[in-house]
């Protein structure tokens, strides 16, 4: 077990925030806010992040400063999620965590460059949220179970924790159901994936399909996602990370469809037919430009 979470002291910065609200989480233990000595770097009990320059999880030592300058990007968050086997997940569902682990291994102007932005909107992006829980964190040299602050860390990590694990169970419902498909259309092939109704029936159905996608890696072919309408007996047609080439206004006419979105990223239908929905689909297909 746990005895408690140790971490530098001084400026807080996002990682190893984070990390700590994760552990705290996990094992609802008092922060101490210090340099680790060298017994509490062999001290299994004491979990070390973001600072003693060892990166050993057996010894729940979690700092990555020590690695070469060239290392892939990374952060104290990324090796204690990497721990608790939730890094594979949090890297596909979680948007926040690569810039997170940028700015914290590569500085500002380079997570800027990363993401294709200017290096104001780095700041521009930060909440006040972010700057209080920092500031304060940083103000500290312990935090113990209770206190209004720990309080809300151990929310923020119960929350991340519960999302991955509720994510990866219905990403698991999903593979077992889920179908591919690859429709011929005018000379061109779009691929959709395709999630049939199912007893019991899926949880947040669209998402629950998105992340999926994310998961396999394959968000760069799939066009369509096509699922269970959770308000009736039919099926929701949507564009997956709103492809340029469908316009499911264009099917707003249809006997079968009951709504259609005057954006076009998506339709409700009362087909169930498979043959049937994925003609929808091709009727939503834009000509290429």
């Amino acid at each position: 077990m746990i005895r408690y979470i140790l971490t530098h002291p001084g400026g807080a910065h996002k990682d190893e925030l984070l990390a700590v609200c994760v552990l705290i989480a996990k094992y609802g233990v008092p922060v101490v806010r210090r340099d680790p000595s060298p017994e509490e770097l062999s001290d299994s009990t004491v979990a070390v992040v973001d600072v003693g320059s060892l990166h050993q999880p057996a010894k729940m030592n979690f700092d990555h400063h020590q690695f070469e300058r060239d290392h892939a990007p990374i952060c104290a968050l990324s090796l204690v999620l990497d721990h608790l086997g939730l890094y594979e997940d949090a890297s596909h569902l979680c948007d926040w965590l690569e810039p997170t682990e940028w700015f914290d291994s590569r500085g500002p102007k380079k997570t800027a460059e990363m993401l294709g932005v200017p290096r104001r909107a780095i700041s521009q992006l930060n909440s006040p949220f972010d700057i209080t829980l920092l500031r304060r964190f940083a103000q500290l040299s312990e935090l113990s179970p209770g206190e209004p602050l720990y309080e809300f860390m151990r929310f923020a990590g119960e929350d991340l924790l519960e999302y991955l694990k509720v994510a990866r169970q219905r990403m698991d419902f999903v593979k077992k159901h889920v179908e591919h498909w690859s429709i011929e259309h005018s000379g061109e092939v779009i691929e959709a994936v395709f999630l049939p109704r199912t007893e019991p029936p899926a949880e947040e159905p669209s998402s629950s399909l998105a992340n999926y996608i994310r998961s396999q890696e394959i968000e760069d072919t799939v066009a369509a996602i096509v699922y269970p309408d959770r308000r009736g007996d039919g099926y929701g047609i949507g564009r997956y990370e709103d492809h340029p080439r469908l316009d499911f206004s264009l099917v707003k006419d249809e006997p079968d469809v009951h709504f259609a979105h005057n954006s076009g990223f998506m339709c409700k239908t009362s087909a169930t037919d498979r043959d049937r929905l994925r003609t929808l689909v091709t009727m939503a297909w834009l000509p290429k430009s």
